[in-house]
């Protein structure tokens, strides 16, 4: 049975401006029918890296806490640190770089909490039912305290799951720095020497000390790497590949079990912008230009169905111009797939629908 997916473009005028109609959306999407009342809301998003200027805007947030507080409910924006080097690493520099991007209790009406904790060892494991690669995923503890998940989605490509959706949102997202040093472990990549030209760049972005660089070559340290993929994405010679062809297909299954791991056994709902769809993940400290024009807002109760109506919703859309989508062949009409063509994203959408968390199947409903 096809589950509801809801659409509001990003037209807007003088008698409702864009958060008006996101609350209309959400509305009408039935999130109201939520009971909210007295109940602690974890509202999942991504702060955006220092240097990135695609995430989502404060002002978004702010309608999805609205709502949520006009119903009794008690809100809070958060997210997990990361593996890698950047602004994110750790709790602290975590709420700094959300402070820098506009994210505060004044410009959102709610707090920010970082919930897997300063060092990112807060914590919960948590039994995956039904799980093939993960039996207790571990996901940040101040998610788990919630009574209530609602993800907040930046829709965009990704480097190593082929885009970032509700699934990555949640799943990576919500891992603690060993929940996702967990599901990034299947895979290392390695070095083509006759590419590599020593630049050095994987050895700054990688947080493991991986990569070294000896005689003007970079080679990788598989011991230390734990698969993350930031060096893959840096290289601008594409001389990082990945060895394991499987791991990416592993990966995305990974990520649907984390999912499950969140939102099973408790109220969930789920929203995706696809704005300013850059072709890598807002985890980089840059962002390269979007690769189609902006499409609009989806929201819905099954994150598989709303990843799946947001794919398909780019796919459609014309590619810019001089973009990363507009290089290669474009005969798939699979914009994420061409520009990281070693992810495999139907996979994660696959095992999501046969570990019981959505279908596939969608009937969009334009508002």
């Amino acid at each position: 049975m096809a589950s509801k997916v809801y659409f509001a473009d990003f037209r807007a005028g003088y008698r409702e401006n864009l958060q008006q109609k996101l609350t209309r959306l959400m509305k009408t999407a039935g999130m109201g029918d939520i009971d909210f009342d007295s109940k602690f809301v974890a509202i999942k998003m991504h702060f955006g890296e220092p240097g990135n200027l695609a995430f989502l805007r404060p002002n978004w947030a702010k309608t999805v806490a609205d709502f949520v507080k006009e119903r009794g409910g008690k809100p809070f924006l958060t997210d997990c640190n990361t593996l890698y080097v950047g602004g994110r690493k750790n709790g602290l520099d975590h709420l700094d770089t959300a402070a820098m991007n506009g994210f505060s209790p004044l410009s959102t009406g709610c707090q920010v909490i970082i919930a897997d904790g300063i060092k990112g060892l807060d914590e919960t494991y948590v039994p995956v039912k039904g799980g093939e690669y993960v039996k207790e995923a571990k996901i940040g503890s101040a998610i788990m305290d919630a009574d209530i998940v609602i993800s907040l989605t930046h829709f965009k490509g990704h480097e190593t799951a082929g885009f970032g959706g509700a699934l990555k949102n949640l799943g990576m997202g919500c891992g603690s720095r060993a929940g996702k040093m967990e599901q990034h472990n299947s895979g290392k990549p390695e070095v083509n020497q006759d590419k590599c030209i020593g630049c050095g760049m994987c050895t700054r972005i990688c947080a493991h000390g991986a990569p070294t660089v000896t005689n003007g070559k970079a080679s990788i340290d598989t011991d230390k790497c734990v698969g993350c993929g930031r060096c893959l994405a840096i290289c601008q010679r594409d001389a990082i590949v990945n060895k394991n062809r499987e791991s990416g297909a592993i990966l995305n299954r990974k990520i649907a079990e984390y999912t499950k791991a969140v939102i099973d056994g408790r109220p969930n709902f789920h929203i995706s912008l696809v704005i300013d769809v850059s072709p890598n993940c807002d985890c980089h400290s840059e962002n390269d230009a979007a690769i189609v024009p902006n499409v609009g807002m989806f929201a819905s109760f099954d994150p598989v169905a709303l990843d799946v109506a947001c794919a398909d919703a780019v796919n459609a859309q014309p590619v810019i111009k001089g973009t990363a989508a507009d290089e290669g062949d474009h005969s798939d009409h699979d914009h994420f797939h061409r520009i990281h063509p070693d992810t495999c994203w139907m996979e994660g959408i696959e095992h999501a629908e046969k570990i019981g968390i959505g279908t596939r199947e969608y009937e969009l409903i334009k508002i």
